[in-house]
């Protein structure tokens, strides 16, 4: 048995984990991680899943296997249900985007299960290391173990702060890309800010299932909460509804920004296509006087010392009216 310090080891328990299963108790307000699943408050389940491990803990635990495995597929949606005395709740949760593709979003979101057993054991399932799950680990040995339910709405609470964090942070890359896209007016800032557009997208939709889910949650009575509960589901509820108006908020902002700099890009083309115009026009008039003087036919005044200055100086007068009219018409 393995102390821990709260404020000090999480970091380095995620880090440098060996197995896939880890069963933590809280003692005197104090983390231990435990080698057996007898006593464990919580156990978290993470990446690589083996299919041995994942039998022996669902014959272990008495959790039916879809519950451990219904996480493995990224778009699974959220939502609750009961099964042989164990009760699943799947939501989504924010993480960072590692592709290599330079056109996917920042951000992405994934499937989080938790699962409350017959013994009443909190189960936590990742398909990703989460955000969520190490924050709640620093508070794990602060809340109350043996209400598992409290447990359950604690994980909630972490995963809608993980949002709304992310959520600013994309926000603060918005007004970057922003900044930068006055000043330049490139394809490169556009595309970061579809891929900005790209995140606030899978927030949305997550925060909007995940809302919906706490809703009916309080509605049916799902984890049979006492009056405490209650009361801290509801505050959930709000909070995941501020998340979604957030999102909601960043996402218009950005889909406006985006067609307004798309306009002034278009309209800056154009702006350069009809001084480019005007240009060639200028340029083509001394060209043209001077070919007609080039003929091998006869035109006035083409004969004697003038004929060279001539050319030259109807060029400049034609030139410069020409030039004044493109200003007056301010196609320059």
């Amino acid at each position: 048995m393995q102390r821990l310090a709260v404020n000090t080891t999480f970091a380095q328990l995620f880090k440098n984990r060996g197995p896939m299963v880890q069963y933590f108790k809280n003692i005197n307000r104090q983390t231990l991680e435990i080698q057996q699943p007898d006593g464990a408050n919580w156990i978290n389940v993470t990446p690589p899943f083996q299919e041995n491990e994942i039998d022996n803990l669902s014959t272990t635990l008495g959790i039916p296997r879809d519950f451990l495995t219904d996480t493995l597929d990224i778009e699974e949606r959220a939502r609750y249900e009961s099964e042989d005395g164990a009760k699943l709740l799947i939501l989504k949760t924010p993480v960072e985007n590692k592709s290599l593709n330079e056109s996917d979003a920042f951000y992405v979101t994934i499937p989080i299960s938790i699962i409350i057993t017959e013994r009443s054991q909190v189960v936590t399932v990742n398909s990703f290391e989460n955000v969520a799950i190490r924050r709640f680990l620093t508070t794990f040995a602060k809340r109350h173990p043996e209400r598992p339910i409290m447990m359950v709405l604690k994980i909630l609470e972490k995963v809608v702060m993980d949002f709304m964090e992310v959520l600013k942070e994309i926000n603060h890359r918005r007004n970057i890309f922003e900044q930068k896209l006055y000043d330049s007016n490139r394809n490169e800032e556009l595309l970061s800010l579809m891929r900005v557009h790209k995140s606030l997208v899978y927030f949305v939709t997550a925060l909007r299932s995940n809302e919906l889910l706490l809703m009916k949650m309080e509605r049916t009575n799902f984890l049979n909460c006492d009056e405490e509960e209650r009361e801290f589901l509801a505050d959930l509820i709000v909070e995941y509804s501020q998340a979604l108006e957030m999102a909601d908020t960043y996402t218009n902002i950005l889909s406006s920004t985006m067609d307004a700099f798309a306009s002034i890009i278009n309209n800056n083309m154009n702006l350069v296509m009809k001084r480019l115009t005007s240009i060639t026009i200028l340029i083509s008039l001394p060209t043209l006087i001077a070919s007609f003087f080039g003929m091998n036919v006869t035109i006035p005044f083409s004969e004697g010392a003038h004929s060279f200055y001539l050319p030259i100086l109807l060029s400049i007068v034609v030139s410069v009216l020409v030039s004044f009219y493109f200003n007056k018409k301010k196609w320059f």
